[in-house]
């Protein structure tokens, strides 16, 4: 199954930035990361960590939902709808502005059109569907065998309300000062507030559906 394509993550955060008037060097600081690889990932030469993507749209007061969406992109490169355009810049430009970040995902996504984003440390987010006007992180999240939220191996809080429920293989959840081991069936939840991080210490993928709320982000 091939998965739906996701505009870069990178450009999509460079935009946010550039749109907010924040320096590349500022958003490090606050990220708590090197310039260097903030620009890294902006240009795609390097995905960020679950923790590090978090971080970013925090600091950015953007919604990790956002980053699905190409909108403003694409909506820039398409050519403007006139009396004399052909069916197909017509085509381009609406399919521009089919890609707006408030178009509904669903009712039914189809298996293999999940839209996907690799991040770093062995994590794939894939969206299962977005109802305009909601700023709800509805995700098949996978761990590969030795991924982690955080490559460095820190704890990360953001803000919302995370709700997972692990499908198959085995996740540890750390969450403040304790530590949990997930496996079928097992089910979380937990002010997104707390730090916390997960990790795959098996040999099989953890795959799990993930809700995450996050009322207010802009």
């Amino acid at each position: 199954m091939s998965p739906a394509a996701v505009p870069p993550v990178g450009a999509r955060i460079r935009q946010a930035r550039l749109a907010k008037g924040v320096s590349l060097r500022a958003l490090a600081r606050e990220v708590g990361v090197s310039a260097s690889l903030v620009s890294q990932i902006e240009t795609g030469k390097s995905q960020p960590s679950v923790s590090t993507l978090y971080a970013i749209t925090t600091a950015l007061s953007i919604s990790v939902e956002s980053l699905f969406d190409g909108y403003e992109e694409e909506a820039a490169a398409a050519p403007a709808v006139t009396a004399s355009a052909t069916p197909a810049t017509v085509l381009h430009a609406l399919a521009a502005f089919a890609a707006d970040p408030g178009r509904r995902i669903g009712p039914l996504v189809a298996a293999g059109a999940h839209e996907t984003l690799e991040l770093d440390s062995g994590v794939v987010w894939e969206r299962l569907g977005h109802v305009p006007g909601t700023d709800v992180d509805f995700l098949r999240v996978t761990y590969r065998p030795g991924g982690s939220s955080s490559s460095s191996g820190g704890l990360m809080r953001h803000a919302g309300t995370e709700y997972g429920y692990l499908t198959s293989g085995e996740l540890v959840l750390t969450l403040g000062f304790d530590e949990y081991t997930l496996g079928p069936g097992d089910a979380v939840c937990f002010e997104s507030t707390t730090p916390h991080r997960y990790r795959n210490d098996g040999t099989e993928p953890a795959v799990g559906v993930w809700f995450v709320f996050s009322e207010g982000v802009q």
